[in-house]
């Protein structure tokens, strides 16, 4: 058995980004992400191979996926990127920090 406290947030200082994988298993995985008015570099864009369900559950985003749609995100507010759907996280709130849960889906037969 593993449990936790998904609202105890980690120490982190500005422009800072911790991602903690909460739990894996064949199909897929669960992470807590905490940004810290953290950003993806310019130029760099995430193209993962899975699809990922992400809510923002405290502070404010912003993604940008590469057709240059941008993606405003509040508290509560949820979205689902396919895999291969090319997108970078343009701004994220420092006070409050953004705290994310993520979930990341393998397609079937896909092992960790």
């Amino acid at each position: 058995m593993k449990k936790g406290n998904f609202y105890l947030m980690p120490e982190g200082e500005k422009g800072q980004e911790i991602i903690e994988k909460l739990l894996e298993n064949q199909a897929m995985w669960i992470e807590r992400i905490t940004s810290f008015g953290s950003k993806t570099p310019e130029g760099v864009w995430y193209d993962q191979d899975t699809d990922e369900w992400v809510l923002l559950v405290k502070g404010r985003a912003q993604l940008e996926f590469e057709d240059g749609f941008l993606l405003d995100l509040n508290e509560g507010d949820w979205v689902f990127i396919p895999a291969g759907e090319r997108h970078r996280v343009t701004y994220t709130s420092f006070d409050p920090s953004c705290l994310w849960l993520a979930i990341h889906m393998k397609k079937p037969g896909e092992r960790p």
